[in-house]
């Protein structure tokens, strides 16, 4: 067996009886022993100097650490940590240098690994930032082939009571679709795209921000809602973070809204929801729209020719994906571990593809979600954000 540093000591000393004999050359020995001639000479010289334990592995640790932080000033770190608990490295060296500045205190880094070994820091789990992908040029021409969905701001009628106005319209005609109070939620907005859906069909797309029900930091940017647009043959499309200009049609109509049905509010929420349904009726049908020529967008918008379909079915995928259901708690089994995808996908089924030695692809109804790695982990997708690249809205119309 090759001679290593951590082998038993009989090989040492096995060693060293061969090398007694003669019959044998250094370089043969170490061929033999798999060591190198400065190990052996190592070895030969710790026998010959007449230390009882010759043979024995020894530490490579230094024995003496010149640089190595003085225990004072260690434990003034720890005093002041244990005085300010939530002070991180840069505020305890800011304190102690405050309270003695003719000491050479350690660096922040240093001080850090003080905190770490004394145990009075603990790791931060930090979330793996997205992969990005290409943004996408998106907008519609075309009834129907986008629509955008947001919530107004909300307000508080004169009762007291909290008002959440949902709102839809279509981007190429600028057709009010709906304009419904309802909760901020999943529940609440599907229960008012139900109606929507069953009422005047399914859009191509849908734009929305990047936040709760619509959008969210998972994979791909999916949430429950836009799960289901996927399901529904719906593509959702993001605006960037912080950009409401990006859907700036919507918003310019919010601003109409807010201004002839909010300013003063209604006396009860159901007060106010008839004004939102008178108001969309005169915005659909009476108001001239500047940049549809001075005319409605009742006039060019018509019905969606999908339906809303009673059942969905199961995702489909091409032979060369291997499908798995998601779990409830958003993982999969894959090659004998489990990789979490998302909580939004519970349940449903995805597929997997190959795109290079090791390297998998996940995508849910046509929508990439993120890579498995070769080292078995799960790398998601930022949502691909939808940009208008069109000349703004006028202020006026």
């Amino acid at each position: 067996m090759p001679f290593r540093e951590s082998s038993p000591v009989e090989e040492r000393i096995a060693l060293m009886q061969a090398y007694d004999t003669g019959a044998f050359s250094v370089s043969e020995l170490c061929r033999r022993f798999g060591i190198s001639r400065a190990t052996f000479y190592v070895l030969k010289r710790r026998r010959e100097s007449g230390e009882a334990d010759w043979f024995e592995a020894r530490s490579r640790a230094p024995k003496s650490v010149p640089h190595a932080t003085p225990d004072a000033i260690r434990a003034h770190v720890i005093a002041m940590r244990e005085r300010f608990p939530r002070f991180g490295p840069k505020k305890i060296l800011a304190c102690l240098a405050a309270g003695d500045a003719d000491t050479a205190w350690p660096a922040t880094s240093t001080i850090g690994e003080i905190l770490k070994a004394e145990g009075l820091v603990s790791p931060r789990k930090r979330r793996r930032r997205a992969l990005a992908q290409a943004p996408v040029v998106a907008g519609s021409e075309t009834p129907n082939g986008e629509w955008a969905i947001d919530f107004k701001g909300w307000f508080r009628t004169r009762d007291g009571e909290r008002c959440d106005p949902l709102t839809v319209s279509d981007t190429a005609s600028r057709y009010l679709v709906e304009a419904r109070i309802t909760a901020p939620t999943h529940d609440g907005v599907k229960a008012v795209l139900t109606r929507v859906f069953e009422r005047v069909g399914l859009p191509d797309a849908i734009r929305s921000d990047n936040g709760a029900p619509f959008g969210s930091a998972g994979a791909g940017g999916l949430s429950r809602l836009s799960v289901w647009f996927l399901k529904l043959g719906i593509a959702p499309r993001y605006i960037p973070p912080s950009s409401p200009q990006d859907n700036g049609r919507h918003e310019r109509m919010h601003r109409t809204l807010k201004a002839e049905t909010a300013r003063p509010p209604a006396g009860c929420w159901q007060q106010q929801q008839v004004r939102f349904n008178l108001f969309r009726r005169h915005y659909n049908e009476e108001r001239p729209h500047e940049a549809l020529g001075q005319t409605t967008p009742a006039s060019h918008w018509q019905a969606p020719h999908r339906a809303m379909p009673a059942i969905l079915d199961e995702p489909w995928y091409d032979p060369d994906h291997q499908v798995r259901r998601v779990r409830t708690d958003g993982s999969i089994k894959w090659r004998g571990v489990l990789v979490f995808i998302g909580e939004a996908l519970a349940r449903e089924t995805i597929g997997i593809a190959e795109i290079d030695l090791g390297l998998h692809i996940v995508r849910f109804c046509g929508h990439d979600l993120g890579l498995i790695g070769r080292d078995g982990r799960f790398h998601r997708f930022a949502p691909p954000r939808a940009r208008l690249r069109r000349a703004p809205e006028p202020e006026m119309e």
